[in-house]
């Protein structure tokens, strides 16, 4: 007999590596976090935000804190400055922070922590995730998740269909 549940899956993607604010001083590179599931652990099923790493650093070192005796995943190595931009380092440190993602939520323990579902699912700043996980915010851990991801329904495929029309030329009408 088969049984007719869907069995549950977290699907995380660490893509699309960018440099802001090129030139200066303080770039840094950021990254596309897309998550796709149908975990109940999630409040959203679909997210998509940007990262930069010293924001994984925080992230592993609340992790780590809360998860007693419990391993957290390494992250990959910072760079030496000269190496901010150099296209290999990019794509090793986004292999690798997929692969702490993908190993952070093989772990219940970890993936029953509040921070990393704000981590994933909004865009607020380490200072407001750690404020709204102490009810010290205005929302409430789910409403922060269900207030980001209404506000940025569609906001993938508004991405993608920006991009194609740049390649049509402007023609908005193209799909």
């Amino acid at each position: 007999m088969l049984a007719n549940q869907e069995e549950e899956f977290i699907t995380v993607r660490v893509q699309d590596p960018r440099i802001q604010n090129e030139g200066s001083w303080n770039s840094y590179v950021d990254y596309k976090i897309f998550l796709h599931t149908n975990s109940k652990a999630f409040t959203a099923k679909t997210s998509c935000v940007r990262r930069r790493y010293r924001e994984f650093v925080w992230l592993r070192k609340q992790l780590q804190k809360n998860a007693g005796l419990v391993p957290v995943p390494e992250l990959p190595g910072k760079a030496p400055f000269f190496v901010g931009n150099n296209d290999e380092f990019l794509e090793m440190r986004r292999q690798g922070l997929q692969q702490f993602l993908e190993e952070t939520l093989q772990n219940m323990v970890l993936l029953s922590d509040s921070r990393l579902h704000l981590f994933l699912q909004s865009q607020l700043s380490p200072v407001d995730i750690e404020a709204c996980v102490q009810g010290q915010g205005p929302l409430t851990v789910s409403n922060a998740i269900l207030s980001y991801a209404l506000s940025n329904q569609g906001w993938v495929q508004e991405e993608e269909r920006d991009s194609t029309t740049d390649l049509a030329s402007g023609d908005s009408g193209s799909r």
